[in-house]
């Protein structure tokens, strides 16, 4: 009987499991019917936008709403009726009928094979393969993206021919037909990442520098993904995977020819994007023209590269840059050339640019050094387990600052010797000028300092032992003064008991004003006890007005003052903010997840109604400088 049962159950089982794979696995798909991922993930069938007639065969997430598409198969050749189907041949092609049977879009992998079979798989790749042998693939999706890259995709480029696998934008977000713009990898000189308009390359991501490209920051993105660039003899690809399977993420090239990477949240239901490109002015291509640099946080944002001067001046200085710069001087490839170096950059275009194994920075710099055409080099100190020496030839395009400077990267410009002979002279000039006056002026500050400290000293001193005495004694006799009526005066030995007699368990942290301990009242209440410090330069003309501004300050996004003590120590007492300060949740990854971006927007809506209120809408002249 046992027995019996435990066949039934594996008879069961086995029904199931052969229902998982037929769905995974089928011959065809009709206008009605969908293929979904094994684990749900993605669903794949014929789709149409509104009332649309024209019926397009793709793939998209299940479980998200609205529907995102990420690949379509037909985008450039949709079904004109309401009747479509996919359907494999016995050789492996992958066919989309009209209700006529006339092929409307093939994927031109024809191969004999006994058993093709199509299916689904969790990553968002369709594909046909020989059988069940997994290794063997007959046709994937991923081999021919459309405007979305996903996690495991390659785009990837062949070093003769050019782009093989690339994406490519729709034309816009109801047509997803082939549209202007190009995502791929150039390999014209050093391979790159760039967006195209046709020929003309709009965008650029730079070349590759062992873990990212040079102009991408990176930080965030670190945190959830790993990318790859594989380089061989005959091409260059690159990938990305999420550092867990929780993450759904991808890139979009939009129809606009903007670059995003989004994120999805469970949290909001929503596409966040984390990053876009360009970000700013300097994003787009040679913004600042030829021989430039150009950097967002200067005015104007772009200025010629040292030994060079804008071609047309007028134009330049309307802030027209779009005819760069010139050389002040021909190179004449005499001795004495030299390669100032600048750091924090963004590599500019790499196509004309010469690159091979080197074994130092000071070889590199050689070869550079020997060729009279060449005008800038970099070296690579880990690209895929070996080192890369980068030569630039020509004109010097579309280079920037990094908008975070200890991101970039440093490339060493070619200098001819006058021009770098007159800027030795002028740094010496400079030197020697700064030397001098530093020389003066130190001196003089210093008996100034002197004289000033034992003077300040003095009259301090005298000073704040007839203040203090007059204050404490005005608070003493005059507990109902409006300067304190909404602060309580604790006596010294109620604030001790409570902070553990200021135990440095106790203790938070420590501000300009002294440290801060934790403590708790005999009725339960948590305070923050800020305790004023020998050595904060504070005294008791500060503490007063302290207690004075504070205590009358009432907003639902500053901390409330709840008393203060002036016995032996000045003490203030806060309410105590138990969620901790807000970079524990930010820079910390698991804490990171509990902070999304709508309750970061609700943080600074709420410091900025705080900072609001502090300077302009109460009546009390608030000076913020903390």
């Amino acid at each position: 009987m046992e027995r019996n049962k435990v066949l039934v159950m594996y008879t069961i089982l086995f029904c199931f499991m052969q229902y998982d794979i037929t769905m995974a696995q089928k011959q065809s798909i009709q206008d009605d019917e969908t293929l979904v991922s094994p684990e749900g993930t993605f669903e794949a069938g014929f789709f149409r936008f509104g009332n649309s007639l024209r019926r397009y065969f793709g793939i998209w997430y299940k479980s998200i709403s609205p529907r995102t598409i990420v690949w379509v198969a037909n985008r450039d050749a949709p079904v004109q009726n309401s009747t479509a189907t996919l359907k494999l041949t016995d050789q492996g092609n992958l066919l989309i009928l009209d209700g006529l049977k006339g092929i409307v879009w093939s994927s031109n992998a024809s191969r004999t094979k006994d058993k093709p079979l199509m299916q689904l798989l969790d990553s968002g790749n369709f594909v046909v393969k020989d059988g069940d042998k997994e290794e063997n693939l007959i046709w994937e999706s991923f081999d021919y993206p459309g405007d979305t890259f996903l996690a495991g995709m390659k785009i990837k480029s062949n070093l003769a021919t050019g782009p093989t696998s690339y994406l490519t934008s729709w034309r816009n977000a109801e047509d997803p037909a082939s549209g202007e713009f190009s995502y791929h990898i150039d390999t014209h000189g050093y391979p790159q990442l760039v967006v195209t308009k046709g020929a003309t390359v709009t965008l650029r991501a730079g070349p590759w520098i062992g873990n990212k490209f040079s102009g991408a920051s990176g930080l965030r993105l670190q945190k959830i993904l790993t990318f790859s660039m594989q380089f061989t003899d005959k091409e260059v690809s690159l990938e990305y995977e999420t550092v867990n399977r929780s993450i759904i993420t991808r890139t979009v090239i939009t129809p606009s020819g903007t670059t995003q990477r989004l994120l999805w949240s469970d949290r909001s239901q929503s596409w966040e994007i984390i990053s876009t490109h360009p970000m700013d002015q300097c994003a787009y291509y040679a913004f600042c023209g030829a021989n430039s640099m150009c950097d967002t946080s200067n005015n104007p944002i772009c200025d010629c590269l040292e030994g060079f001067t804008p071609k047309f001046q007028a134009q330049w200085n309307s802030l027209d840059w779009t005819g760069g710069c010139v050389p002040i001087k021909n190179l004449s490839c005499q001795n004495g050339d030299g390669f100032p170096k600048h750091t924090g950059v963004q590599f500019p275009d790499t196509s004309s640019s010469w690159y091979g194994n080197s074994k130092s920075l000071d070889e590199c710099g050689t070869i550079c050094l020997q060729n009279c055409s060449c005008t800038a080099y970099a070296y690579l100190d880990n690209v895929g387990g070996r080192s890369v020496c980068l030569n630039w030839f020509g004109d010097i395009l579309d280079m920037s600052e990094h908008p975070d400077p200890d991101q970039g990267q440093e490339i060493y410009l070619r200098v001819v010797a006058s021009e770098l002979d007159h800027r030795r002279n002028k740094k010496s000039i400079n030197i020697k000028k700064l030397a001098g006056s530093l020389a003066g002026s130190i001196a003089f500050i210093i008996c100034i300092t002197i004289l000033g400290l034992a003077t300040v000293t003095c009259i301090r001193r005298k000073k704040n032992e007839r203040e203090d005495e007059g204050i404490i004694n005005h608070w003493k006799d005059k507990r109902g003064d409006e300067d304190i009526d909404l602060a309580t005066i604790f006596d010294f030995s109620t604030i001790s008991s409570t902070t553990n007699h200021f135990s440095e368990s106790n203790k938070l942290g420590e501000g300009g004003f002294g440290p801060v301990y934790k403590g708790v009242l005999a009725n339960g209440q948590e305070i923050a006890v800020k305790r004023l410090s020998n050595t904060s330069g504070q005294g008791m003309e500060e503490f007063k007005n302290e207690v004075k501004l504070i205590a009358r300050l009432q907003h639902r996004n500053l901390v409330k003052l709840l008393g203060c003590s002036i016995h032996h120590d000045e003490m203030l007492i806060y309410e105590f903010m138990h969620n901790r300060s807000l970079d524990y949740f930010i820079f910390d990854s698991t804490q990171s997840k509990l902070v999304d971006w709508n309750k970061r927007f609700q943080i600074i809506d709420g410091i900025a109604r705080g900072l609001l209120y502090l300077h302009q809408d109460s009546r009390l002249r608030i000076i913020h400088r903390d």
